[in-house]
């Protein structure tokens, strides 16, 4: 076998595979995941963001204090 026939049936089996691919992502059975997928970026708008405000005000304290301000 040379390199022709070689690359040749490399060429062949990457074409079929793009094209299950392609039908894999474009079947109507995988619609309503993609769905889902294309979705979750959406899906904690309804969640408030939760914040420790312990931690933050110690982290503000830690700052001034190395930078050296008086007024804490």
């Amino acid at each position: 076998m040379d390199t022709g026939t070689f690359r040749g049936l490399i060429t062949l089996i990457l074409i079929f595979a793009f094209i299950g691919i392609f039908f894999w992502a474009y079947s109507k059975r995988r619609k309503p995941d993609f769905d889902e997928a294309a979705n979750l970026p959406f899906a904690d708008d309804d969640e408030k963001p939760t914040r420790d405000k312990h931690a933050s005000t110690e982290h503000e304290a830690d700052s001034r204090h190395d930078r050296g301000d008086k007024n804490r």
